[in-house]
């Protein structure tokens, strides 16, 4: 029997020059969420947007042509909303309509693991900055845990262009 992997929470902590509401709403509103969701080459052609507790948001990630140009869906599922403090959510792969599927049968290497708890949480700072922390909790470690940590850093660098209008 194959042990279990070790697991570990990936935290990214940045510091945005914009204030809490303007950083909020590039996690909750569609237009925003598009610019910056999915690595450097990625797009994200399509967000539908349910930021409630209960809600569930299904946003697509567009591969470069040179990597397939597929789309992939990733679902959103919202189990606790503090406006302007935190968004604590299960992120799963998903079909377009947000129905649950297994990595594996997407072409995923057996590591990719499902129900993943994100927690993202906001703090003013003042002057109109806002301390932005993103928490992906018990990720097995391995390959796909590495390219989930590059991809999220690269994201939030696409949002940090968003504010700085490049």
């Amino acid at each position: 029997m194959t042990p279990e992997p070790k697991k570990r929470d990936l935290i990214f902590t940045r510091v945005f020059d914009v204030s809490a509401e303007a950083l909020w709403r590039a996690w909750t509103e569609a237009e925003l969420v598009m610019r910056w969701w999915g690595p450097a080459g990625f797009t994200s052609p399509s967000a539908k947007m349910d930021v409630r507790e209960g809600g569930t948001s299904i946003v697509c990630m567009r591969a470069p042509e040179w990597l397939g140009g597929q789309d992939m869906y990733s679902a959103w599922r919202y189990a606790r909303i503090v406006p302007l403090e935190r968004i604590e959510y299960i992120h799963n792969l998903s079909d377009s309509n947000g129905t649950t599927v297994d990595p594996v049968q997407l072409g995923m290497p057996p590591d990719f693991p499902r129900d993943v708890r994100n927690l993202v949480t906001f703090k003013d700072l003042g002057n109109g900055k806002t301390e932005l922390v993103v928490t992906e909790f018990d990720w097995p470690e391995g390959q796909m845990m590495e390219l989930s940590k590059m991809g999220m850093e690269q994201c939030l660098d696409k949002m940090a262009a968003i504010f700085s209008g490049k």
